[in-house]
C-alpha cells in the first residue's frame, strides 16, 4: 500500500458474506435517522394503499449498510471515498439481506469493491464502493493527535504574564 509496500488486497478477492435481518425497527429507524418521513417507510396501511405489501427500506439506509459492509471488512481506519448504488427488489420486514462483495480494483491504498445485496425476492442493491485503506505507515503519529486535542483546551501558561491572560480568558469566556 503506501510507502512502496505491496497491498494485502487483490482484484478478485471476495469479501465474506454478511447477513442482515431486516426488521421493522431497522426500516423505521433508518428512515427517521435520514429524515425520510415518507409514509411507505413507517405506515403499513399507507404503504399497502400504494401497492406495497408492507413498509420498505429507504435508499439512504441501504447506502449506510453498504458502507458499513465495506468498512467492517477493511477496518476502522478505512475511509469511504465513493458509494454508487442502484436499488432493485425492496427490503421488507422479515427479509434477510445477504451482502456479498468482491474487490474489483486495487490502486495503491485505494480499493474498489463491487457489492451485491440480495433478499428472498431478488437483488436489493448493487453497486461499487471506493475506499482508502491506509497502511501501517499512514496512521497519524501521536504528536498529531496531541496537537489536535490541544486546540480545544487552553494551553499551559509558561510565564506569570501568560498565566494572568489565560485565567482572564477562562473566567471571561467567549462574548
Amino acid at each position: 500500500m503506501s510507502g512502496g509496500t505491496e497491498s494485502a488486497y487483490k482484484a478478485g478477492d471476495a469479501l465474506p458474506p454478511l447477513e442482515i435481518e431486516i426488521t421493522r425497527t431497522l426500516i423505521v429507524a433508518g428512515a427517521i435517522a435520514s429524515r425520510d418521513y415518507q409514509d411507505v417507510h413507517h405506515d403499513v396501511e399507507l404503504a399497502r394503499e400504494k401497492g406495497s405489501p408492507d413498509i420498505f427500506m429507504n435508499i439512504l439506509t441501504t447506502n449506510g449498510l453498504v458502507g458499513r459492509y465495506v468498512t467492517d471488512h477493511f477496518g476502522p481506519a478505512s475511509v469511504l471515498r465513493a458509494v454508487a448504488i442502484r436499488l432493485g427488489a425492496p427490503n421488507h420486514p422479515g427479509d434477510t439481506m445477504v451482502m456479498t462483495g468482491s474487490i474489483e480494483k486495487v490502486d495503491g491504498d485505494t480499493v474498489t469493491v463491487r457489492v451485491l445485496g440480495t433478499n428472498k425476492i431478488g437483488r436489493h442493491v448493487m453497486g461499487t464502493v471506493t475506499v482508502t485503506v491506509p497502511g501501517p505507515t499512514a496512521t497519524a503519529p501521536p504528536s498529531a493527535l496531541i496537537a489536535a486535542s490541544s486546540r480545544s483546551t487552553p494551553a499551559t501558561p509558561s510565564s506569570p504574564a501568560a498565566s494572568g491572560k489565560a485565567s482572564a480568558e477562562a473566567e471571561g469566556g467567549a462574548s
